[in-house]
Parts: structure tokens; C-alpha cells; sequence
């Protein structure tokens, strides 16, 4: 039974709710280490809370991350991990608009359990060079499915068989024939393909691989049964993918404002790419630039609005009240809020503007509440806490260096002092700019012109899968939440109460005096 507790009259005095707090602070710009959040009586268990949130109508998350649509950071792999755990994937625009077509469409067409590319061999192989490609690319597996050069189903090459022993003898030999393999019509999956591949291992003792084949049995996937009992178990946890109405993974992309020859707004280039990526499935477009509240931001809202009536449409970035105001009268449902707060943009150092990010949020909230649309904190995230803060005034984050180390970000791969990295760059860098993103900070790809760089190239320790790192960042918010006895999310930004920190209580909230022989991650 919830007992109503009277604030305390001593507390109310130094731990303030948000209006209070930043109106007391009118005339300092503070960010996320500048302050801390008091902790409230609480009834809820961090593992109770609910992290889903609805940024528009027809777009809702179950965790509120997203990945930065940064050409280090989101394309199909990162988007599809970001969709599985709950959350979205914006996929970068700096690439041909072709190539962000088959991005987009590979996260809404993958379904998780089936592989959809699987490793073939052909007949006439032999089975010594199909070691040596296990060898070569580190295969966990030795099971093949055997394909003709047209692609059609010959057999599958047991893993009992490609053994050193049998290295002379050719695929062929060895396969179970085509007759004993069991298969099944990718038109018999449903909506529901897991269930349907469960059902058959459930029926089927013994077998641990299910081939799914088209009607002039082509082979289209791959069901192996340790994949699907894990994902059984997954539709049991709390934070569950995020899915569309017909049941697949969530996919945001990013556009720009583009502009012709003429340094006219192309209209009909957005429209043409807009409604082929709306073709393909996306679940919501992001007009991503680095000053959202400009007439060639609006005007691509509008254009995009006017034709596509039910498409959820995120803009950016501002980082004043005006701003929101100004995206949400074009038609935005979400605005994303930041101007230079991220580890490797340098806005506000070459252009001296932007605003630090937590008075950023506090004055764009005011905005976003009396127009009614969702913000997005995007940018300088470093840590769960920081994402704690954002949500007491956002309604989800962004997130770009946190992710951008992970297996599952484009970055290549370099090896300095025995240690991993993987390269990160912000989209104003100039290799950035020179791929492409130039748009997004008013500047063309003219090569005769030089460009003002507003980022920098950098490396980010290689830091495991998406998964790894979103179960830390989850586990925190729920820690804070708890905290703050904050059941949701509605809770945590009703509940915020807020109190600067002195650089020594900054210093006193992380390990110190002593020798740190384990980190906490």
C-alpha cells in the first residue's frame, strides 16, 4: 500500500525540482556532471521498472536508446542489435541514398533466428577446402548446406564428415542427399517464424538444423535450434524487441536537407528518397543537421510531412526553446536537442556556439510540453548516470561514442600497443564532410572550396557487442530509477530533484584513494 509522504520542508530548500532549479541558475549553462539527482523515498525495485517510452504516434521503444545516425556507429548490423534489445537504430545518411535503401532494408527484412545468408558450399569442393575456409575465417560451426550454381538445394554437408580425414574426397561424396534433408517453404513461416521453426524441432527429435527454401527450392535461410530456444527465452525478458505491426525489427534512417545545383532545397530528391525508404518499411525519418532551427531543416519537414501524413518525423538539432517550437510547427513529432556535446564534435570550439546539454534540455522541454512533441537528448553521453539526468527532462537518448566501440559499428578495426580500436569520427570531421556530410553543417562537397571542420577523427577502444553495453547502460537507469522510486519514465521526470555539485564532489561520486585493480564494467 503506497503511503503519501509530505515533502520535507529541509529538502525542499537545497533539492529543487527542475523549474526551480534552472530558473535559479538562469545565467549558467550547465551539463550533466554539474549536477546530481536527490534520492527519494521509494517502493520500487530497480528490476520493476518499465524503460518503454512513445516518441510519436506509431513509433514506441522499450528501452529509450537510440543510436547516432554517425557513419562510425549505425548501419543495418547496429540498427537490427539496437531493434533486438528494445531500442532504434538511425541509419547514417553518408552514403549513397541506394546503399541506405539496402541498410534499411536488410534490418526490416531480418528475422531474428534465420539466417538469411547462410555459408554454402558447392558440390565439386572439396571437403580439405572447406576446412581450410573454416580455418581461414575462424568458423564456429561445420555444418553446410549444399547448394548448384543456380542456387538450388543439392544437400547438406554434415558436420560428422568434414574432418581432416576426408579432405581428398569432394563435397558430393559425403552430403546427406537432398531427399533426406529436411526443409521447409519460406511461405510457411508466417508471421510468426520462430514459433513455426520451434514447432518443428519440438516435432522432430534429433534435428538441430531447419532449411528454408522458395518454391523452386532455392535456398532462402537457416533455422538452427540452440538460435531459436535462445530467442524462446528472450520473449520472456522484460525489455523485449521492438517490433512494427507486422512483426518486424524497428528501423529509423536519417536525411538531409539536400539541395540542387541551383543552392535550391531539392524537394523532389527528398520526396523520391523519403517514399522509397517508406517503401521498404522505415519506421521513422530523422532530418538530421547540425542547426535544426534553419529554413532548409523546416522546409524538409514540411515537404516530408505534406507527404507522408503518418510518418513519424524526428529534426534537429536546436538547442532552444524557439527551436522546438519552430520543428513541431513544421510538422516534427520529435526533436533532438544538441549543439556540440558530443566527445568528438568541436562546434562549439570553431564555431562558439551551443549550449551545455542539461540547460539545453531544461529550456527545450518547455517548449516541447506546450506544443506537444518528444525530445531526444543527443549527445554527450559518457555513462548511465548521464543518461538518468537526460531522461528527467527527454524523452529518450542518443547515443554515439558509447556504441561506436562495439562489433556491431561500422569502424575499421586498427591494433596500436596490443590493444583493439575501432575508428570514430564525428560527421563534421573532414573525412566525414569529404564522405558526404557536409549538408548537415551547411557546407557543400565542393573539393575546390575548403571546409570549417566542426568534429574529429578519433579511436574508440574496442568494446564487445551492443549487448554487452546495453545491459550496463539498462541496469544503471533502472538503479537510478529506483533511487528516485520512479516506476517509469513518467515518474522519473516528475520525481527529479536536482542540487549542484562542487569539481570535488564531481571527484568524490567516481573511485577514488585508491588503487583500482577492477573496473566496474
Amino acid at each position: 500500500m503506497t503511503v503519501f509522504r509530505e515533502p520535507n520542508a529541509t529538502d525542499a530548500q537545497f533539492y529543487q525540482p527542475a523549474e526551480d532549479f534552472f530558473g535559479a541558475h538562469r545565467g549558467l549553462a550547465l551539463t550533466y556532471d554539474d549536477v546530481t539527482l536527490a534520492t527519494q523515498f521509494s517502493e520500487v525495485l530497480p528490476r520493476d521498472t518499465q524503460l518503454d517510452t512513445v516518441l510519436a504516434e506509431g513509433l514506441s521503444l522499450n528501452i529509450p536508446i537510440i543510436s547516432a545516425d554517425m557513419d562510425t556507429v549505425t548501419e543495418s548490423r547496429m540498427a537490427i542489435a539496437m531493434a533486438l534489445n528494445g531500442g532504434l537504430g538511425l541509419i547514417h545518411y553518408n552514403m549513397p541514398e541506394r546503399d541506405q535503401l539496402s541498410e534499411v532494408s536488410r534490418v526490416k527484412n531480418h528475422v531474428h533466428g534465420l539466417i538469411q545468408e547462410p555459408i554454402k558450399v558447392a558440390p565439386d569442393e572439396m571437403i580439405g577446402d572447406v576446412l581450410e575456409m573454416m580455418e581461414k575465417r575462424k568458423f564456429g560451426f561445420s555444418t553446410f548446406p549444399v547448394v548448384d550454381g543456380g542456387g538450388r538445394l543439392v544437400g547438406l554437408l554434415s558436420g560428422h564428415v568434414v574432418k581432416p580425414r576426408y579432405s581428398k574426397r569432394k563435397v558430393a561424396e559425403a552430403l546427406t542427399p537432398r531427399n533426406q534433408v529436411h526443409t521447409i517453404s519460406h511461405k510457411e513461416l508466417g508471421s510468426d517464424p520462430i514459433a513455426r521453426a520451434d514447432k518443428f524441432f519440438t516435432e522432430h527429435p534429433g534435428i538441430h538444423k531447419l532449411l528454408v527454401v522458395d518454391e523452386e527450392d532455392r535456398l532462402r535461410g537457416l533455422f538452427t535450434m540452440s538460435d531459436v530456444e535462445r530467442i524462446t527465452q528472450e520473449r520472456k525478458a522484460q525489455f523485449k524487441p521492438a517490433r512494427d505491426a507486422k512483426f518486424r525489427l524497428l528501423c529509423g534512417a536519417a536525411v538531409s536537407a539536400t539541395r540542387n545545383a541551383f543552392g535550391e532545397l531539392d524537394r523532389e530528391r527528398i520526396l523520391r528518397h523519403v517514399g522509397a525508404l517508406v517503401e521498404r518499411g522505415v519506421d521513422a525519418v530523422a532530418v538530421s543537421t547540425a542547426h535544426g532551427f534553419s529554413k532548409g531543416v523546416g522546409d524538409t519537414v514540411r515537404v516530408i510531412r505534406e507527404a507522408h501524413p503518418q510518418l513519424p518525423v524526428i529534426a534537429g538539432n536546436v538547442t532552444s526553446a524557439a527551436g522546438v517550437e519552430y520543428l513541431a510547427g513544421c510538422g516534427a513529432n520529435a526533436v533532438k536537442v544538441g549543439q556540440g556535446p558530443g566527445s568528438i564534435c568541436t562546434t562549439r570550439i570553431v564555431a562558439g556556439v551551443g549550449i551545455p546539454q542539461l540547460t539545453a534540455l531544461y529550456v527545450c522541454s518547455r517548449a516541447a510540453e506546450k506544443v506537444g512533441v518528444s525530445l531526444i537528448a543527443d549527445g554527450g553521453i559518457t555513462k548511465s548516470g548521464d543518461i538518468v539526468k537526460a531522461l528527467t527532462l527527454a524523452h529518450a537518448v542518443i547515443c554515439g561514442g558509447l556504441f561506436a566501440g562495439c562489433s556491431e559499428a561500422p569502424g575499421q578495426i586498427l591494433e596500436i600497443g596490443g590493444k583493439l580500436y575501432k575508428q570514430y569520427r564525428g560527421m563534421g570531421s573532414l573525412a566525414a564532410m569529404k564522405a558526404g556530410s557536409a549538408a548537415r553543417y551547411g557546407q557543400t562537397n565542393d573539393s575546390t572550396r575548403k571546409m570549417a571542420t566542426e568534429g574529429v577523427e578519433a579511436l574508440k577502444e574496442v568494446s564487445g557487442s551492443v549487448d554487452s553495453i546495453l545491459t550496463q547502460l539498462i541496469g544503471g537507469i533502472q538503479s537510478g530509477m529506483g533511487y528516485l522510486g520512479a516506476a517509469n519514465l513518467a515518474h522519473l521526470r516528475g520525481k527529479a530533484r536536482y542540487i549542484r555539485v562542487s569539481t570535488a564532489g564531481h571527484r568524490e561520486a567516481g573511485p577514488h584513494d585508491v588503487v583500482e585493480l577492477k573496473t566496474g564494467g
